[in-house]
């Protein structure tokens, strides 16, 4: 038997039964049991290969693709879970925008451009990782309306137009390029690849600009980047 049909093997056995006790009684003949007179010894005969009526799996090969298979089971319902933006009747078009991206930016793609004023009148804008703060806070205030989403001095770029304030962070998913004298430009750290947000210039390699009509802000517009670097 080859190495995947050996894997294979111990993967069904692992998924079919609960534990390596219940493996071996499983190949336990009612015939071991009436000339050993002793299911301990039974079950270590088995265990050693010396009686059983199929595949001989060693107890830390089965414990060990029992913790692997678990740990793949709640890293799939992890990333399944139920997404802020489901059920929510958005309205807004920019809402709308965010929610089709709420699944995919678990991972980091996309920039939001926001400006607007904010709770004191001053007018502010900025660019924001949408990965990282998905991460760092709950959304739900904004699917929901009770808040609107707005830049701020810790995201990837903030500016106020009425004290001249401006400060630009890298995050996670993206390096701050300031130094360019054509305007800011991020550097996807996963591929590497620019994302350039002058309106007037391509967005970059595997990236795109999308202007969103909406009634909450003076202008938004998302940038998406897929990449195709192997993770």
């Amino acid at each position: 038997m080859d190495p995947e049909e050996g894997s294979t093997a111990v993967d069904n056995i692992v998924t079919q039964f609960n534990t390596y006790e219940d493996f071996l009684d499983s190949q336990i003949t009612t015939v071991d049991l009436y000339y050993l007179e002793d299911e301990s010894l039974a079950r270590q005969l088995v265990e050693l290969g010396y009686r059983g009526t199929g595949e001989v799996v060693k107890r830390e090969d089965f414990e060990a693709r029992k913790a692997a298979i678990e740990i793949a089971r709640l890293a799939e319902r992890t990333q399944k879970k139920t997404l802020t933006s489901a059920g929510k009747d958005l309205q807004d078009n920019f809402l709308k925008a965010l929610a089709v991206r709420e699944d995919d930016n678990r991972n980091g793609k996309s920039v939001i451009f926001i400006r607007d004023r904010n709770s004191h009148g001053q007018e502010v804008s900025g660019y924001i990782d949408y990965a990282h703060r998905l991460k760092i806070e709950d959304f739900e205030v904004y699917f929901n309306g009770k808040r609107r989403l707005l830049p701020r001095p810790t995201d990837m770029s903030f500016y106020n137009w009425d004290n001249h304030i401006a400060v630009c962070n890298s995050t996670p998913n993206y390096q701050v390029i300031t130094d360019n004298p054509e305007g800011l430009l991020f550097k996807y750290k996963r591929d590497r690849k620019i994302l350039n947000v002058d309106p007037k210039a391509q967005p970059g390699d595997n990236s795109t600009r999308t202007p969103i009509q909406t009634q909450l802000y003076i202008q938004a517009v998302i940038f998406d980047h897929i990449s195709r670097r192997k993770t």
